[in-house]
């Protein structure tokens, strides 16, 4: 299915519609507003690599589909995924995996429970993650909504790329403008203000510029788009 369509069929499939921006909405210092500027003008650079958090995907092969929304609710968020090889001239990436995952609105990640991490217990549920092959431009899109966040941590999506084996080739995390994430907490699915600012959290402390997403547009009724791109 060709973007364009995917991103329209999609979106009505959930019930919004999700704004595709055709500009890019930057937002790298830290927690101000994001500034925008003309496509294609970021250098290219190897995307931070950073942990797999203690939720990572326990079977993504078996988690194949664009929509991972599942039974959570919240504001409705398109991620957009444009993976790039720096190897060759930053050229665009296909057929290699892109794995998503994050927490619900309320914190909560999906396939873990009953410990000292998260006692809530969602070990046979598996909402929030996904994952989809890029396509001819390196592109692979999620329909899923806005993650929440959890004591210690800043608002933050985990993924994932893979080679068509299945081996890793850069694991990283992307970050939210604060500006946006009070926006959508103050909707009745969260829990309101993250505790942990970007620049505090201790992911994003000497990357956060590698980490933010390259445009975030949209609004709380109508659902946003993410966009990042990801240079392996």
């Amino acid at each position: 299915m060709k973007r364009k369509d995917f991103l329209k069929k999609g979106a009505l499939g959930m019930g919004i519609i999700v704004a595709v921006p055709t500009t890019v909405v930057h937002a790298c210092s830290k927690d101000s507003d994001p500034k925008e500027t003309e496509l294609g003008m970021e250098e290219c650079e190897l995307s931070p690599s950073e942990t797999t958090g203690p939720f990572p995907i326990k079977t993504p092969s078996d988690l194949m589909k664009a929509n991972i929304v599942s039974d959570r609710t919240g504001v409705a968020l398109l991620i957009s995924i444009n993976v790039l090889d720096l190897s060759d001239e930053c050229k665009p990436l296909s057929g290699v995996y892109v794995d998503v995952w994050h927490c619900d609105g309320q914190g909560y990640y999906s396939e873990y429970g009953n410990n000292a991490l998260q006692q809530s217990d969602f070990t046979n549920a598996h909402f929030l993650r996904g994952r989809q092959t890029t396509d001819t431009d390196g592109s692979a899109s999620f329909i899923s909504i806005f993650p929440g966040w959890y004591r210690g941590r800043a608002p933050h999506i985990h993924l994932e790329v893979l080679n068509a084996k299945g081996e890793s080739i850069r694991i990283t995390q992307i970050a939210f403008p604060k500006s946006v994430c009070d926006t959508v907490y103050a909707t009745s699915s969260y829990k309101g203000e993250a505790d942990t600012l970007n620049d505090r959290d201790n992911v994003f402390i000497n990357s956060l510029d590698g980490n933010m997403a390259d445009s975030l547009t949209g609004n709380t009724a109508d659902g946003y788009t993410l966009v990042k791109t990801i240079v392996v």
